[in-house]
């Protein structure tokens, strides 16, 4: 009767941790590229971003060089996809900012800088690790942030943030 019991719980723990994954999703992501200098550069980006499945729309701003992605209900995407879909398209983020469950945030890959409070159900937050901001941007930050000891590892599964909103 034990081992049957021990089962259940290993069961509803699986279950558990499966739904607190499914919360951590991501329903929009807005995307400043750097280096491009004509429309098919845009394209370029515009075309890997759209080979994701979880996207349903790309909206692109010529003049600021930004892609807002609005994603699927339900995604479990982290910021490494949007880096490394622009990079595949030949460029590189100035800056990601994302909305996202307030629930996403709590959650171990992510990396609250800022003590903002927040009790909205959706966060804007910014991603402020090496490879989401401009390399000025990112030297600055490594001075402010030199005694969070996670920030200066550049660990590519960690994503440190900040609430915008």
């Amino acid at each position: 009767m034990r081992k049957i019991n021990s089962i259940y719980v290993i069961l509803i723990s699986i279950i558990i941790l499966a739904s607190t994954k499914a919360n951590a999703q991501i329903s929009k992501a807005e995307i400043r590229a750097t280096e491009l200098t004509c429309s098919m550069c845009s394209n370029a980006i515009n075309k890997q971003l759209k080979s994701l499945p979880e996207v349903v729309n790309v909206e692109t701003d010529l003049n600021t060089n930004t892609f807002t992605v609005t994603l699927k209900e339900g995604n479990t995407l982290s910021p490494k996809v949007f880096k490394d879909k622009v990079e595949k398209a030949g460029f590189f983020i100035g800056r990601l900012i994302l909305t996202t469950k307030s629930e996403t945030i709590k959650q171990g890959a992510y990396v609250l800088i800022n003590s903002a409070s927040n009790n909205n159900t959706e966060v804007q937050i910014q991603v402020l690790d090496k490879g989401y901001v401009t390399e000025k941007e990112f030297k600055k930050l490594s001075k402010s942030f030199k005694n969070i000891e996670t920030y200066a590892s550049n660990n590519e599964d960690d994503f440190h943030i900040k609430i915008i909103n």
